[in-house]
């Protein structure tokens, strides 16, 4: 019976195996969504058209099972959720928050005179070369139609330069960061027609009613942009926490390289969950 509002969720994408790193990460998310005696959803991310199989949606089901897991069914999958996702780049679009952009990331990269420096450098600086304010007269991207399938263009979040954004995190406390210089204007729909993470990652937070995001320290940046987001589209505001990444014996952070780490790789070696939780 549940008798909590908490409502969390666990969102891997589908580009390879799982591996511990994602494991302690989604226990932790498991283990605030049964405190709270609350709901968790499991989101399988899959907009990562180059990248994502459907192999890897199979084995990460029956590891997540494997593992331990448990969610509401039936599962969210993001790529059938596309008309949500166009539905909040129109309003973004109505209410002046984006702009068409032709960069490409190496435009990007080669338009900064050094590399951005300081705690939130996931990607470079926007250098704002496609608003509108320095576009020549003449450029056919200044007074663009709406945005639509097979436009061409990206389309960026214009942030507010200047504005501190503040959150309370639940594993690091209070964070911050200032818009224009520890990041800049954002992707939210590609070129290649599809949402960027931030967009689809907020409309399904809002439209699920998640209360708390749970996940690793490598996305605090992106939360940043997300509360712009969420703030544009006026949705209500999920609580956020982070969590320490877990590392190689180098103290590099575990990817979907890390085979020997894979739960589907611990798994046929004979290792059991129970054990491997014992651990943390």
């Amino acid at each position: 019976m549940v008798n909590s509002s908490y409502i969390g969720r666990l969102a891997p994408s589908p580009t390879g195996l799982l591996h511990l790193g994602h494991a302690r990460t989604f226990w932790i998310a498991q283990q605030r969504a049964r405190a709270a005696e609350g709901r968790l959803f499991l989101r399988n991310d899959d907009l990562d058209r180059a990248r994502c199989r459907p192999e890897f949606v199979t084995a990460m089901i029956e590891d997540l099972r494997w593992f331990g897991f448990a969610w509401e069914e039936p599962m969210i999958t993001q790529s059938e959720r596309i008309p949500l996702f166009r539905a909040a780049l129109a309003r973004l679009h109505a209410g002046g928050f984006i702009y068409p952009c032709a960069c490409s990331r190496k435009d990007v990269q080669q338009a900064i005179a050094a590399p951005h420096e300081g705690a939130f450098n996931d990607e470079p600086l926007y250098p704002g070369t496609c608003r509108p304010e320095n576009l020549p007269p003449d450029s056919r991207l200044r007074s663009p139609a709406a945005p639509a399938p097979g436009d061409g263009f990206n389309w960026r979040f214009r942030v507010p330069d200047g504005e501190t954004l503040t959150f309370q995190d639940g594993h690091g406390g209070e964070q911050r960061a200032t818009a224009g210089h520890d990041f800049g204007d954002f992707l939210v729909w590609r070129k290649d027609d599809v949402p960027s993470y931030q967009l689809a990652s907020v409309v399904d937070d809002a439209d699920l009613g998640i209360t708390e995001v749970v996940r690793g320290a490598d996305l605090i940046k992106s939360t940043f942009r997300q509360l712009l987001l969420f703030r544009a589209l006026g949705f209500a505001i999920p609580a956020f926490c982070h969590c320490p990444l877990v590392t190689d014996e180098f103290g590099v952070r575990l990817a979907k390289r890390h085979d020997a780490l894979a739960l589907r790789t611990l798994r046929e070696h004979g290792r059991k969950p129970a054990e491997i939780r014992s651990a943390w």
